[in-house]
């Protein structure tokens, strides 16, 4: 038998992360799914290169939760070559530590929510924009 190599693709690990969450993705999806800030976002959603934790296409914000192992400077280089390209898109991050969507939900809502209200391309990281 002839030996085919498994290719994994943007999707495939796209759905993967999708059926396994973080505790923090789990979290803020209760609030985001079925339109409920008024715009439509997916989870793990492929974008060029990239697969970003929550995206909607409505108002071109991309939501990224970072647990502890952003922290580290390669992971931060890999960060912000990511938002770059983003940026360039059109795309804004928004960026959360874990932490702070168990902490301050609400918080975390609320900007999201003035975001979608007043959609503007803000470039770079915003980093734990609360209000």
């Amino acid at each position: 038998m002839k030996y085919k190599p498994t290719i994994i693709t943007s999707n495939d690990k796209a759905r993967h992360l999708r059926r396994n969450a973080t505790p923090a993705e789990i979290k803020l999806w209760q609030y985001l799914r079925n339109r409920m800030l008024g715009v439509k976002f997916r989870r793990q959603c492929p974008v060029g290169p990239y697969i970003l934790d929550f995206y909607s296409s409505d108002v071109k914000l991309c939501i990224e939760l970072d647990g502890t192992v952003h922290d580290s400077l390669t992971v931060h280089s890999y960060d912000s070559d990511r938002t770059q390209y983003l940026n360039g898109l059109g795309i804004t991050v928004l960026r959360f530590d874990n932490s702070i969507v168990f902490d301050c939900i609400d918080g975390v809502i609320e900007s999201i929510h003035h975001f979608i209200n007043n959609p503007k391309h803000i470039p770079g990281d915003c980093i734990n924009l609360l209000l």
